[in-house]
């Protein structure tokens, strides 16, 4: 299984895709690591709430639903610089497959932030392929 490795910075209460679909299919990926970091962390004491979906997303805000079959991961990130402390929440929906484009989005008190995803990538058969596909299709019919 390779690993496939995405990084960036996001503007607060922006959305970035990462295109990952392919024309048949074939290729699956579950998340492994989703990490993130203050782009100026010595600054204020930074919050924000970055967060993994499966579905395009119009907005970025700080509420996370894990009611929503659509969130593959999210995180909380607070910085308190003025103890020179860190705290970093992490959540990762563990064994969730997908093969359509994500989406990032950051929700932050302190302007811009960094990520790191790391994927596994795996070949899907016909049947996975057509099961993690017609997922994807009733998740964004329901929105």
């Amino acid at each position: 299984m390779a690993i496939k490795t995405f990084r960036s910075k996001i503007a607060a209460d922006a959305v970035h895709k990462i295109s990952l679909a392919t024309n048949d299919g074939g290729m699956g990926y579950r998340i492994t690591k989703f990490q993130a970091m203050s782009a100026s962390p010595a600054g204020n004491s930074p919050e924000a709430v970055i967060k993994v979906y499966k579905t395009p997303q119009t907005a970025a805000d700080f509420a996370i639903d894990f009611s929503d079959n659509t969130l593959i991961a999210a995180m909380f990130y607070e910085g308190n610089n003025s103890n020179n402390v860190l705290s970093e929440i992490i959540t990762i929906f563990d064994h969730v497959i997908f093969n359509q484009d994500i989406y990032v989005t950051c929700s932050s008190t302190d302007g811009e932030m960094n990520y790191y995803i790391e994927l596994e990538s795996m070949s899907l058969d016909l049947n996975e392929n057509t099961f993690v596909t017609l997922q994807d299709i009733r998740n964004t019919s329901t929105q």
